[in-house]
């Protein structure tokens, strides 16, 4: 059992992902996944889940998702029935996710038995002061740097101000910088222009053909990448990352803010707001998770992975990716 508490999504998502990585290595093949809302939320699929371990089933990880922090009186006494259960079930590995955890959490009969029976991963955020040093760690990690003196601490300070608060748009536009630029020394010019020019590069406009349900556009946007010689992953990074700002966005307005606020969380201004504005009463969180899972799917088929009733060709598949987008925001 593994409970993650803290507030940043990003960090909170990769310290989960090597677990999830390490487990799949040792058979955890099967995941479900859970997300609970309101006082009212039905605890007794999650029992069964965690007790339909069988002598010839995979090994199964447990996902339990509890965006408020607070279970309810029902939640309390499920989550230390799970507690108790684990210590004797080696076949489902629980993953329980938390906002930062409070005086009042810690203190709380059903979170100290999550401590007790597996680990408890405290998320702590990012300092703006240590911003700087976390994004060039970050630009290490792909093989890139800012220059040595003043110019380099010149760069990661812009780059810093830039994305204060927000993890999230630094890891991407990091993970942007690793896709336009060759690995080595980055100037100060190229940061500048990749963190605040993202508008000419067409693959940017496509998701707002995507939102606003346009299927033929769509089609001749995604042919005419192609025909430019737009590399495929930058593509589907684009594709993906609005996705999961969509799921961003929906799960805020579950929690009960009102879709100002999330949109304003999130930082979707402008022209895109009011697309998201447009497309978010009819957007059903099942569908995102759906076009998540899709959106791993054309990952492999980019990296040259074959997948039953998907397309070989990176192309037609994500073109299959942004169509089903497209009809999910009209509403189909």
């Amino acid at each position: 059992m593994y409970v993650f508490h803290g507030d940043d999504a990003l960090l909170v998502q990769e310290a989960s992902d090597m677990v999830r990585q390490k487990a799949l290595t040792q058979g955890y093949t099967d995941r479900h996944v859970f997300s609970v809302f309101g006082a009212h939320f039905d605890w007794s699929e999650i029992l069964a889940s965690a007790g339909s371990q069988s002598l010839f089933s995979d090994k199964q990880i447990l996902e339990i998702r509890i965006a408020s922090g607070k279970p309810g009186k029902e939640g309390s006494v499920a989550l230390q029935t799970l507690a108790e259960s684990s210590a004797q079930s080696d076949g489902v590995l629980t993953m329980v996710y938390l906002p930062r955890a409070d005086k009042i959490m810690k203190n709380s009969a059903w979170f100290m038995a999550l401590e007790s029976a597996g680990v408890s991963v405290p998320i702590e955020p990012v300092s703006r002061h240590e911003l700087p040093n976390w994004i060039a760690q970050r630009l290490a990690q792909q093989g890139q740097r800012v220059p040595s003196g003043e110019m380099g601490q010149r760069a990661l300070k812009f780059f810093a101000d830039r994305v204060e608060g927000n993890l999230l748009a630094a890891h991407q536009e990091i993970q942007k910088l690793g896709l336009l630029y060759p690995q080595g020394e980055l100037s100060f010019d190229q940061i500048e222009t990749a963190v605040l020019d993202v508008a000419r590069y067409d693959v940017f406009k496509l998701t707002q053909a995507i939102l606003q349900g346009q299927p033929l556009r769509v089609q001749r946007m995604m042919d005419g990448l192609e025909a430019e010689g737009v590399a495929a992953v930058l593509t589907h990074f684009t594709l993906a990352e609005e996705i999961r700002s969509l799921r961003r966005v929906k799960e805020s307005m579950q929690q009960g803010k009102s879709v100002g606020l999330a949109l304003k969380e999130n930082r979707i201004w402008g022209e895109r707001e009011a697309l998201y504005d447009r497309v978010l009463p009819f957007i059903r969180m099942n569908h995102l998770n759906v076009l998540m899972r899709d959106a791993h799917v054309v990952d492999g088929v980019i990296k040259g992975l074959k997948s039953p009733l998907w397309p070989e060709d990176p192309w037609q598949a994500l073109n299959r990716l942004a169509q089903r987008m497209g009809s999910v925001c009209k509403g189909n």
